[in-house]
């Protein structure tokens, strides 16, 4: 990890203790959670104080915290209680004091609540916001820090070229007590006439912020804050989920997603994406609560308080280990089918070129929605000789992927000189081999990818173009896969490979059948018109260009589900499209 971030500013924000309330109960484990991470930024980052904003709220009946009070004099910035004008004051100070390129960090532990929302013109008469609880929320002068005003927080951070992380250990709904576990959220939609005052901004910056942050969209309540690859959000759960705080090992309580995130910062011997670090907490908190489930959102391959894009391999995690078998995050919906083989890494690692850091290799035996259940191999059944444990959150690398999802491409190195398109320029007939060659080499091992075989039918193709660059074909030059690819650049070998197991995976994903699947019966869809109205002719449907049309999913199952609708766009990626609740 970093030994120093001289232009990181962080702002730490734990509540314990609510002022009486309908809704929110006090907690045990928040003001811990940011006493944690403000450890590890001063321990391992070395974050000087005055870089740090730290707004607590220690709860009086949990002895526990007697230290936080004796400690917090040391902090060179004054001490302030984590109300809903302190929160806002002090997002404006790490917004005023860090400057274009620093690293922005926020950490918010507490309850996350719904109330009726005060943006109608956004979310609909009588609908939700969401939004954070600060401490003093009580009576009906308290107020939430919505996500309209959240949204234009962040907005105006990244605007000043602030690179902003945001992690929420708190849920949007919660539930009752398990046991020695807390929801940190209410199961109550709160629907107090509270005040529609906002310290943030004017009531019309926020509503256009929100506009444009949503590029048009008016709903809210749906997230907490608009996806955006501006910043990195990393969420305790999904919308319809619960975020738990327990006591860990049987001690002091702690959020399962703060623990567990400075559980896998500490013990990690290298620099980790975020998805690396969403990767291996997901699997530990899933093991513990099913039901809750850590959202990433924003640059999953930025470095953790870092700045850097590093680049990663496609893996998947592994989620159990019992008796020689493990449960793996990806199933029918990545198009996996028993029979596909994968190579487990140590946890945390990065590289996966060296084969003799394997620990394991297993075989797929069955594959349900979203998950998928494989058996460790040993040697002789054409695995090897497990090394070491497997953990949970480990990566783990298709090395054979089910024979219907393999791609085969052809390197074609027999262009002739000439003038035309599909012609090279005379000094560029001689180098097509040995440029090609270089491709052969990268594609090893990859798993999704492999060289066409005589006799066989190949998927793409791959060959030099007029100008020096690597073109990819299907039928015709691919278009909009990115920039040119040089083929004196040293990277742009692993680079097309790269982009064939995209459209690999692209190509699988348009490929998905529900047929066999057990969400057959429960999800009905129905394409409205422009008016959320049923088009006249179902059967039939005319849709001229621009016209705006909704495609309604319904719940036809007895219990919760969580949708997803991606938009297989013309520039082949595959985006997620937001879902308003009716």
């Amino acid at each position: 990890m970093t030994e120093q971030a001289p232009n990181l500013y962080a702002l730490l924000i734990g509540i314990d203790y609510y002022k009486p309330n309908l809704s929110y109960r006090s907690l045990k484990g928040c003001v811990r959670d940011i006493n944690l991470v403000e450890d590890y930024l001063k321990r391992t980052l070395n974050l000087p104080t005055e870089k740090l904003w730290k707004l607590t709220s220690p709860n009086p009946e949990d002895p526990t915290l007697a230290e936080v009070r004796s400690t917090q004099a040391e902090s060179a910035q004054p001490q302030r209680l984590p109300t809903y004008e302190n929160i806002v004051t002090a997002f404006h100070e790490v917004t005023a004091a860090a400057q274009p390129n620093d690293l922005v960090y926020i950490h918010y532990s507490g309850h996350g609540g719904k109330s009726t929302t005060i943006y109608p013109e956004l979310a609909g008469k009588g609908q939700e916001d969401e939004g954070l609880v600060p401490m003093d929320l009580g009576d009906l002068e308290g107020r939430y820090l919505r996500d309209v005003e959240f949204a234009t927080l962040l907005k105006r951070m990244t605007d000043k070229g602030l690179l902003v992380t945001v992690i929420l250990d708190s849920c949007h709904s919660g539930g009752a007590t398990r046991g020695d576990c807390e929801i940190r959220g209410s199961s109550e939609l709160d629907t107090a006439e509270r005040s529609q005052d906002s310290l943030v901004a004017p009531r019309d910056e926020l509503l256009k912020n929100w506009l444009t942050l949503t590029d048009g969209t008016t709903s809210v309540g749906s997230s907490w804050v608009p996806q955006s690859r501006d910043y990195v959000l990393l969420a305790a759960c999904r919308p319809t989920e619960s975020a738990y705080e327990y006591a860990v090992n049987g001690k002091e309580r702690h959020g399962a997603l703060t623990y567990w995130m400075i559980d896998t910062l500490t013990s990690s011997t290298s620099a980790l994406t975020y998805k690396a670090l969403h990767d291996r907490v997901n699997a530990k908190i899933q093991s513990k609560f099913p039901a809750q489930l850590p959202m990433l959102m924003g640059e999953g391959d930025r470095a953790v308080f870092g700045s850097d894009r590093l680049s990663t391999q496609y893996t998947v995690s592994v989620m159990q280990v019992a008796n020689q078998q493990v449960t793996l995050n990806a199933g029918l919906a990545q198009g996996l089918s028993t029979g596909t083989r994968f190579a487990i890494y140590p946890l945390n690692f990065t590289t996966f070129a060296d084969k003799q850091k394997q620990v394991a290799v297993v075989e797929v035996t069955e594959v349900a929605a979203s998950t998928a259940f494989a058996k460790v191999l040993t040697a002789e059944a054409g695995g090897m000789d497990v090394k070491g444990a497997i953990e949970q959150g480990a990566p783990a690398v298709m090395i054979s992927a089910p024979v219907d999802l393999v791609r085969r491409v052809r390197l074609f190195d027999q262009k002739q000189a000439g003038t035309n398109e599909n012609e090279l320029p005379p000094d560029w007939v001689d180098r097509q081999t040995a440029a090609l060659e270089t491709v052969r080499q990268a594609l090893k091992g990859n798993g999704w990818v492999v060289e066409v075989q005589e006799g066989e039918e190949a998927h793409y193709q791959v060959a030099i173009g007029r100008d020096g660059e690597y073109e990819i074909c299907i039928g015709m030059p691919v278009k909009n896969l990115g920039l040119p690819l040089k083929v004196e650049a040293p990277d742009s070998p692993a680079v097309v490979v790269n982009r064939l197991i995209h459209l690999a995976k692209y190509q699988a994903v348009q490929a998905l059948d529900n047929v066999a699947s057990e969400l057959t019966d429960a999800l009905e869809f129905e394409l409205l018109d422009h008016n959320k109205q049923p088009f006249a002719n179902p059967t039939n449907l005319v849709i001229k260009q621009g016209e705006v049309v909704h495609l309604r999913v319904k719940n036809a199952s007895d219990q919760a589900l969580n949708v997803a609708v991606l938009d297989l766009e013309p520039t082949w990626a595959i985006s997620q499209i937001p879902l308003e609740g009716m």
